[in-house]
């Protein structure tokens, strides 16, 4: 609860007693003056709601964008990681068929050699 509405409930409750008073007094302008005093309690009030309200709603919309965020972040580090996973395993798989066919020529390559001399 804000200062804006604790004060709004205060002057809400003086300004009735006032009323009261001034009703039961015969005191008009204390009457008028408690009924003011609780309009303007009133107005305070309403206003710490707003405030409180637009508090309540931007830390909302700070947490929901701060999840979102993060979960784009999460999204974009899984997304980078398949590609890194796709680039060394391309990379090994381009090696070994390199290596097959080095491996081929060798032996292929020793056993013409064999059968010339």
């Amino acid at each position: 609860m804000n200062k804006s509405k604790v004060t709004g409930k205060l002057d809400q409750v003086a300004g009735k007693v006032k009323e009261k008073v001034g009703e039961a007094v015969g005191d008009q302008k204390l009457a008028n003056s408690g009924a003011a005093q609780q309009v303007k309690g009133a107005a305070k009030e309403a206003w710490g709601n707003a405030k409180d309200t637009a508090a309540s709603v931007s830390d909302d919309a700070r947490a929901r964008s701060n999840a979102e965020n993060a979960e784009l972040k999460q999204r974009s580090e899984h997304k980078a990681h398949d590609v890194r996973e796709k680039i060394t395993s391309t990379a090994q798989n381009v090696k070994d068929k390199i290596n097959a066919k080095l491996d081929y020529i060798k032996h292929e390559g020793h056993d013409d050699i064999r059968q010339v001399h």
